[in-house]
């Protein structure tokens, strides 16, 4: 009778300690940042929703969405605020830029956390409508000049990146959106690393271009040469300081000395071309010798002591 008792009891012991192993391994298993999509492939014209979660989400920054067509090539963009929750959701419609038949990848960020996921593209499912042969018209009796219709210029379309939620398309490109400025993109860079658009920096640098620069027709023409440049890698790097926390304490750091020299045109009255970009070279010159000159400077004289 006791040995069937402890025989039981043990039983009993690994079966309460087995149901409860799953559950534990499952909230082991939760990653930081997922990303998930409905189906496997789909083709033109259905909506592609993306669903995701966030584990330990403090409300800090937005999640930043992806999609790479199957040659790598960048076609989609978007900027998402999850919900309280940690939860968050994007869709967007296969056709227009997703438009080649393979793999494509979706990329979600948020932090320095990173996932991915993949669907198929499979194209129309609509045959091609063949174009029927015309009818012959009779030739008049009377004689008529033949004119030789003007040829037909096929012009090859160009699809330019379809833009999601909090981006806007700029020169091509999918950028962030301001939220309070409709002039101009944001700073990329400068926003990754204080950690959101409200901060006083940005607030500062925004002011500076919508009420200074963007005033006058030469600080207009520099914006808009270097945005041009600016956002062909300012993506990258700021992707780079979310996933790098000390990459982003050091360009915080290499920004301080800009926005130092950015505040005296804050004390400066600025009323005429001329004057506009009088300051303009001063600053930029300015910045040339803080980032530039001074640090070679100081790398000549060490090495000339040794």
């Amino acid at each position: 009778m006791i040995k069937i008792t402890i025989f039981l009891l043990a039983f009993l012991s690994i079966t309460v300690m087995s149901y409860g192993m799953p559950i534990q391994s499952f909230a082991a298993g939760v990653a930081p940042l997922t990303v998930n999509v409905e189906f496997s492939s789909y083709r033109e014209g259905a909506e592609i929703a993306i669903t995701g979660y966030i584990k330990d989400y403090d409300q800090s920054n937005d999640v930043t969405i992806r999609i790479q067509d199957p040659n790598g090539s960048f076609v989609y963009l978007s900027q998402i605020t999850p919900n309280s929750d940690g939860t968050y959701s994007d869709s967007v419609k296969a056709g227009g830029t997703i438009n080649k038949a393979g793999e494509y990848t979706i990329l979600a960020f948020w932090n320095s956390n990173r996932n991915q996921t993949t669907f198929e593209y499979l194209g129309s499912s609509e045959p091609v409508p063949s174009t029927p042969t015309p009818t012959p018209t009779p030739t008049p009796t009377s004689e008529v000049m033949d004119m030789e219709p003007e040829p037909v210029v096929e012009t090859e379309s160009v699809s330019e990146p379809m833009c999601g939620a909090g981006t806007v398309l700029k020169d091509g490109v999918c950028v962030v959106k301001e939220k309070e400025s409709s002039s101009g993109g944001g700073c990329l860079i400068a926003t990754a690393a204080y950690g959101s658009e409200m901060a006083p920096q940005i607030q500062f640098l925004r002011e500076i271009r919508d009420n200074t620069v963007l005033q006058t027709e030469s600080g207009s023409a520099f914006m808009t040469g270097f945005n041009q440049f600016y956002y062909s890698f300012s993506p990258a790097v700021a992707d780079y300081e979310r996933e790098n926390p000390v990459f982003k304490e050091t360009v915080k750091l290499a920004l301080t000395p800009m926005l130092t020299s950015l505040a005296i045109l804050n004390y400066v009255d600025i009323d005429s071309e001329t004057e506009m970009l009088g300051y303009g070279i001063g600053i930029i010159l300015l910045n040339i010798g803080m980032y530039f000159v001074a640090p070679a400077v100081i790398i000549i004289k060490i090495k000339n002591r040794k």
